[in-house]
């Protein structure tokens, strides 16, 4: 947990919470706090693990770098493998994905020359190897695009400008590789960002998503569609965008998603009767 990206703390909140979880179900567990200045493959030789629950998030912990590394090191990890958690992580790499095997998703370009080829607005400007929604901005008008580039451009990855959708915000947890469920997330500025995430609690979160069934089957369909062409295996989230007339739309797909006590994939195993050990013990013995 902890790790070296901007979502540290967010990871450090979920490492805590499993670290929790699995000891009251009798689990031998440590916390391996991975920080700026150790050195990762020590921490995990030294504390003599048998295997690792994966609660780092985004850069480098959620990229394909550490599961390469568990691989080498021949430790068994939770969540997705390496091209998975590589083609996840990166929205650019994903999007092409999306876009090859027919998955439904925003249209979107590259933001190099984002000045020239945007020409509706509102539309999104987001750094493609950032999670939490580090980096996102909802641009207006055209004034304020160069500053929104210019912000993602900061963070890690390359920046693309990606087609506002208007509509509800749906996540689908994934668990053993099948659908959980789902939930709505109604942020109450419109905007689910970091600080709705994890720091105002003015969020409504609504489990499982105010569906018709017809919507719901073509929601999960999406999500699942994604899950499949990224690769993934395990446990996941996938996030939409489903229009007024239930159209699913994929905006990304999290091989780590949070395990925080605000986080979806939790809220959406409970809906589903698994209580939050039960879904920690769940993705332990899922790993590979």
């Amino acid at each position: 947990m902890g790790g070296l990206s901007s979502e540290r703390d967010v990871s450090l909140r979920s490492g805590r919470g499993v670290l929790a979880a699995l000891r009251g179900r009798g689990y031998d567990a440590v916390a391996i706090d991975w920080n700026r200045g150790s050195s990762l493959p020590y921490l995990l030789d030294a504390a003599g693990v048998d295997v690792v629950w994966n609660a780092l998030h985004g850069t480098l912990g959620e990229d394909g770098h550490v599961q390469g590394l568990l691989a080498c090191m021949g430790i068994p990890g939770t969540g997705s493998g390496v091209l998975a958690s590589a083609l996840a992580m990166d929205k650019v790499a994903a999007k092409r994905i999306f876009d090859q095997a027919g998955v439904p998703t925003p249209r979107w370009h590259l933001a190099a020359d984002a000045t020239e080829r945007v020409e509706t607005f509102p539309c999104v400007v987001k750094p493609s190897c950032e999670g939490s929604s580090v980096g996102v901005t909802i641009v207006r008008d055209p004034v304020g695009l160069p500053d929104a580039v210019a912000r993602a451009a900061a963070c890690h990855g390359v920046p693309f400008v990606e087609a506002f959708v208007d509509g509800a915000e749906v996540c689908v947890g994934i668990l053993d590789g099948e659908v959980l469920g789902d939930v709505e997330v109604v942020p109450a500025d419109g905007f689910y960002d970091y600080a709705a995430k994890y720091a105002r609690g003015d969020t409504t979160y609504r489990v499982p998503a105010p569906l018709a069934a017809r919507v719901r089957e073509r929601v999960h369909a999406a999500a699942r569609a994604a899950w499949t062409a990224i690769g993934g295996r395990a446990h996941g989230r996938v996030d939409l965008r489903v229009t007024p007339d239930g159209e699913p739309l994929v905006l990304e797909v999290n091989t780590l998603p949070g395990m925080t006590e605000t986080s979806l994939l939790p809220k959406i195993a409970a809906a589903a009767g698994l209580d939050y050990a039960t879904l920690c013990e769940r993705i332990l013995l899922s790993a590979a």
